[in-house]
């Protein structure tokens, strides 16, 4: 009988423990609406889904000239707990874009529905961002109550000022999107170019239909997946999927407006905010100096070189952005006053410099390498972001971009290097030109060590050579270590090689901060613990540089990787063979070489030393992912070479 009633008893706990756990369960699913459980498990490693998001757009012709506005709803559904860090919103306006007004809601999900609170307050600030001054401003606010299984709506509206500027529209993202639907509406006598970019394998819904004197263009698609993120892709606008509205033209009192219908269009636009720059008298400070540093000058080019390198050396760049006065440049002698400028200020100055010393610059715009397009296909101010100054003596054409600092003349900015350049000559009169590539060995890294053991001690004497861009890194990175103490650390990090326990001794540097010369950095190292010694053999990795490794990229990449710069490594290393020691094995040379790289790895004994040398050439600015996958086959076998050892066996 007892017994019996303990099996009841614990029948009733084992049901009474399951009643709280299923009930648990039960409670915990209850706390969520059914479509954050649905799209929970079809998204489960995002962070939040855009349920909405819809466009209106409206152009229309309004006293001869083009009134644009953007209309946009926003709603997410947040899909873990990271809906805490989206709780805070920013949205950016400025002069070309004018925020109307702003709704923003959050939702939150209790007793089987939403419970709606909507966002009070705005703070509006400066978005200086590295600037000294930009006009670019935010609207901040917070979601108020948003958690896990929470909604937000943020509905806003947007004049754009200028019809060159029509936002670009995205098709995907870096998170799932449910459904996307844009509507632009336009007056019937405004033509549109609507230009796509990495819209291939999406199934994008477009209809145009008349209505009312009207255009009506909708794009439409749902259930894009979440786009996967990745470090180090040259530009996302090579692989968002998104199209760009372009106004071409359009009519108004049986009247042609031409806006942007191909680059002559955008240079014309171009050409009018700079053609009245330079009309006053040039500064006589400033005709003096172009007089003295040019004086020894025996060939234009000489001179060219002498004013490109004081710009550099004297005008700080500070970024402006202010309405058109981010197009527009400053007068040569105002920038000359104040010692400071953006790039086209720099140009500005750099162009009325060659002119007093009867030279001809043109001012030129360009994008960096983070905008992907050409003039031909986006001929939009969407296509560049910087302007510099062009230099053409004979066939040859000189890029001069004076924000930078240390660019010697032959060289271009590396972040312009392979884009197109818009060179202008006058009212109606450009040409486009391609900045050229720097091969690799322009940027070449060169090390050479005499090495020697004390025991397992590696002590050696090192000289660095490094010239092109990697010079420049250098410098730029040296401006802020002025001590000794802080240089030495800098080196003991920048040339360390073979283990953790490299360590600079002394140093010394060679023809620092120059513009044209190769930057020497002679100094004494030693790595302690590096050699393994077993009974009478020692065993040393003379591999002691192992940078390939960096450029290998995991197997599961998706998209694009970019480098700065092509370049060219060169280690060699001499080590003196220990006294009363014989080499008992030198691995084999091996070399590897493709259409993107190319690794020399030799082994050589010349009397008593061990000549080891390695040579790198990496010869690409990007790699595709199915690239990557031969870089990374090829990086594999040689990290195998890199584990080879030369071995010393006693003399007995």
């Amino acid at each position: 009988m007892t017994q019996f009633i303990n099996q009841k008893q614990t029948k009733s706990i084992i049901l009474g423990l399951l009643f709280l756990i299923f009930g648990s369960i039960f409670s915990a699913q209850a706390q969520y609406a059914e479509e954050f459980t649905l799209l929970k498990n079809k998204y489960p490693e995002s962070s939040f889904i855009r349920l909405i998001d819809e466009i209106e757009i409206s152009v229309k012709i309004k006293n001869d000239e083009l009134e644009i506005k953007q209309q946009f709803l926003e709603e997410d559904l947040f899909l873990d707990e990271s809906a805490t860090y989206g709780s805070k919103k920013s949205l950016n306006f400025s002069a070309f874009f004018e925020l109307e007004s702003v709704e923003a809601t959050s939702y939150q999900y209790k007793d089987g529905k939403y419970r709606a609170f909507e966002v009070d307050d705005f703070i509006e600030k400066d978005e200086l961002d590295n600037s000294f001054h930009d006009d670019t401003k935010s609207l901040n606010f917070i979601y108020p109550n948003l958690a896990e299984g929470g909604k937000t709506k943020l509905e806003y509206t947007e004049i754009v000022k200028n019809p060159r500027f029509i936002s670009p529209i995205y098709f995907g993202n870096f998170y799932p999107i449910k459904n996307k639907k844009v509507t632009l509406v336009a007056d019937k006598e405004i033509n549109f170019r609507f230009q796509e970019f990495n819209t291939e394998g999406y199934t994008i819904k477009f209809n145009k239909e008349e209505k009312r004197g009207s255009n009506i263009y909708t794009w439409e698609i749902t259930d894009v997946d979440e786009i996967k993120y990745e470090s180090s892709v040259p530009t996302y606008k090579k692989v968002l999927p998104h199209i760009v509205p372009i106004i071409t033209s359009y009519t108004t009192r049986d009247k042609e407006i031409k806006v942007l219908n191909d680059v002559s269009d955008l240079y014309d636009w171009y050409y009018s905010m700079v053609k009245d720059i330079n009309q006053e008298e040039t500064d006589v400070e400033l005709v003096a100096l172009v007089n003295d540093i040019t004086k020894d000058c025996t060939t234009n080019l000489e001179k060219v070189r002498a004013i490109y390198y004081w710009t550099q050396q004297n005008i700080k760049y500070i970024d402006f952005e202010y309405a058109l006065g981010g197009f527009i440049p400053r007068e040569a002698n105002d920038v000359f006053s104040k010692k400071y400028g953006d790039c086209k200020d720099n140009s500005s100055i750099l162009y009325e410099m060659l002119k007093v010393a009867k030279l001809k610059g043109n001012l030129t715009w360009i994008g960096t390498r983070s905008i992907p397009y050409s003039y031909t296909e986006l001929p939009t101010p969407m296509v560049d972001n910087h302007m510099i100054l062009s230099y053409t003596e004979g066939d040859k054409t000189y890029f001069l971009d004076a924000t930078g600092r240390y660019l010697p003349l032959e060289m271009p900015s590396s972040f312009i290097q392979g884009k197109e350049a818009l060179i202008g000559d006058g009212e109606g009169k450009f040409k486009i030109e391609t900045v050229p590539v720097i091969e690799p060995k322009t940027n070449s890294y060169i090390e050479t060590s005499e090495l020697s053991l004390q025991n397992d001690e590696l002590k050696g004497i090192g000289k660095t050579t490094l010239s092109g861009y990697y010079k420049i890194d250098f410098y730029n990175q040296l401006e802020s270590n002025n001590t000794e103490k802080e240089r030495k650390e800098y080196y003991t990090a920048k040339l360390s090689r073979g283990s953790n326990k490299f360590l600079i001794d002394t140093f010394e540097e060679v023809n620092k901060f120059d513009y044209d010369k190769e930057f020497e950095i002679n100094y004494k190292f030693n790595i302690r613990d590096y050699a393994k010694q077993l009974g009478d053999e020692i065993y040393i990795n003379l591999n002691l540089n192992r940078d390939l490794v960096f450029y290998k990229t995991e197997d599961d990449r998706e998209n694009e990787i970019e480098v700065k710069y092509k370049s060219y490594y060169a280690y060699n290393n001499i080590l003196e063979i220990p006294e009363n020691y014989t080499v008992d094995y030198l691995p084999e040379n091996y070399e590897s070489k493709n259409e993107f790289f190319e690794c020399r790895i030799s082994y050589e004994q010349k009397d008593n030393t061990i000549i080891y040398t390695q040579i790198l050439t990496m010869d690409f600015l990007t790699l595709t992912a199915q690239e990557q996958k031969v870089v990374n086959a090829a990086i594999k076998k040689i990290e195998k070479q890199y584990k080879e050892t030369v071995v010393f066996k006693k003399i007995n």
